[in-house]
């Protein structure tokens, strides 16, 4: 893919994004950097996101059947979705990357990667208490 123009727009869009740690939504993305580019459209932020994450900028994390998360850190590692509240945050723990060499031991192909989510009831909500859902 051929380098992107400069773009104002995407540059804050991505810089947002590398000020938070909770994975917003692209709406979410829209209503806060509306906030320093009043005149920024949602498809803009829609398309910025997509050529961000098509760059490997950004990762796009597709979790079940809600909208699609952004997160700016491309490291490896992995995230827990709580079922209640729909917060996505990093988890923390060592790797589990020796899972592509059992599920290339079963499989007739070439497996490139994997993607993986952890789901359950957060902290906060399991306590009972008032969370920020990121919905």
């Amino acid at each position: 893919m051929a380098a992107l123009k400069y773009s104002r727009q995407r540059e804050m869009i991505k810089a947002f994004l590398m000020s938070r740690k909770d994975h917003p939504t692209a709406d979410m993305v829209y209503m806060n950097v509306r906030k320093q580019q009043p005149n920024i459209s949602l498809g803009t932020v829609y398309r910025d996101l997509t050529q961000l994450a098509d760059l490997g900028e950004i990762r796009r994390l597709r979790i079940g059947n809600g909208a699609d998360r952004f997160d700016a850190d491309t490291s490896p590692h992995y995230h827990f979705v709580c079922e209640r509240c729909k917060s996505v945050t990093d988890l923390k723990m060592e790797s589990i990357e020796s899972i592509l060499e059992t599920a290339d031991a079963n499989f007739d192909g070439r497996i490139e990667g994997h993607v993986t989510y952890f789901y359950g009831i957060c902290g906060c909500c399991a306590a009972e208490r008032d969370c920020v859902s990121e919905s």
